[in-house]
């Protein structure tokens, strides 16, 4: 994917603090085709466009501090796109008939971008670029570049080394991409793409008309509240009384733990039945889970079919079954086991319930004959 250049606006940003008052901003330089293909910026840039148009965003993200994001324009019932103020701003931009109209635009963008809490100093660069041999639709890209400390390079042969005041590097780059491109030549104006490897959200701030699905831990929680809630009511048939409010309560403190342990509530086709409604929306859930000090993740489709949670002799047990076991990085003799018999195994753990049922044994006996001794 080829892209021409129409026009970039190149602005430095000084921030010494987190007060707003520290933070300034200098436009260096506004650039025409003409003028970006015979600068310095066109090696350092040009593979980023087409880097930033393939990465890959999930609509529901995998958790809330995902780095990449897809954002969708926010607008009342029964408005336009352009009644909302980020849209048109991004319009003007890709629709600017001259250098001097962009810069305008440009100008009016980093001051928005000014006014984001925790703004670091960098380098802001607004591109407006045409994909030629895919669209004619232009793209615009707000590229925000840190400033890299202690940098050094090569001077001359009396001084060895200089040291570079205002270095930035691609590295770690921010970007925003608008519009959406879900496939090469596929336009989609309602909505863009943030990527902010960091946890300040620069562009969310920024962007405060811009909307975001919820990430998938969060939508999946309210999916299975929901379902509790349903069988909460098919358990109880509308009554009302001091079982059901303690089953809810039950519920809702579950709900609210940040680590939960199994609740023994439901049968396996009840959460089989769950897990399938879940998986009907969205067919790339997981489930995680830790049994003890050992941790498993695996698809949720795979709940009931090659991941099981048992019980023996007072013991939780979870079984995955497979083809083929594959081990990484270093080797360890586990590696080199010849698996034992399912039922051999089954003994060794029922085996671990022997010490502790004596004990029980004995402390009962001690407090049957403590009741003979005479005091």
């Amino acid at each position: 994917m080829d892209f021409i250049v129409n026009y970039l606006s190149f602005f430095v940003i000084q921030a010494d603090g987190s007060d707003n008052a520290a933070k300034t901003f200098k436009h260096f330089q506004t650039l025409d085709r003409e003028e970006y293909a015979e600068s310095e910026l066109k090696s350092f840039l040009d593979g980023e466009f087409q880097r930033i148009c393939k990465r890959k965003a999930e609509r529901h993200a995998s958790s809330e501090n995902a780095p990449t994001k897809i954002g969708r324009f926010i607008a009342e019932p029964g408005y336009e796109l352009d009644s909302n103020p980020n849209y048109n701003l991004f319009q003007r931009l890709r629709t600017s008939e001259s250098k001097e109209q962009y810069h305008g635009f440009a100008d009016e963008m980093v001051r928005l971008y000014m006014d984001a809490a925790a703004v670091r100093g960098g380098a802001l660069i607004i591109v407006s670029a045409t994909p030629n041999k895919v669209t004619d639709e232009a793209l615009l890209f707000v590229l925000k570049c840190d400033f890299e400390p202690k940098i050094a390079r090569i001077a001359d042969e009396r001084q060895l080394i200089s040291h570079v005041e205002m270095a930035i590097s691609a590295r770690n780059m921010k970007s925003i991409q608008y519009p959406l491109m879900p496939e090469e030549g596929m336009i989609e104006p309602w909505e863009l793409k943030i990527h902010q490897a960091s946890h300040a959200r620069y562009f969310e701030d920024f962007l405060r008309f811009v909307s975001y699905e919820k990430a998938m831990p969060e939508l999946m929680s309210e999916q299975m509240l929901e379902m509790v809630h349903e069988y909460m009511e098919d358990k109880w048939q509308g009554q009302e009384g001091e079982g059901r409010q303690q089953e809810a309560q039950k519920y809702e403190v579950w709900a609210a733990s940040e680590k939960r342990g199994l609740q023994e509530e439901w049968t396996h086709e009840q959460v089989v039945t769950a897990a399938e409604r879940l998986i009907e929306h969205q067919p790339n859930l997981s489930v995680s889970f830790k049994l003890d000090a050992v941790s498993v993740k695996g698809p949720l489709t795979d709940f009931g079919q090659a991941i099981h949670f048992a019980t023996y002799n007072g013991r939780y047990i979870a079984l995955i079954e497979g083809d083929a076991f594959q081990f990484d990085r270093s080797m360890s003799p586990v590696e080199l086991l010849q698996p034992p018999d399912l039922l051999e195994v089954l003994e060794l753990v029922g085996r671990k319930r022997i010490p502790e049922k004596e004990a029980e044994t004995a402390v009962a006996h001690v407090a049957a004959d403590s009741d003979d001794i005479p005091y």
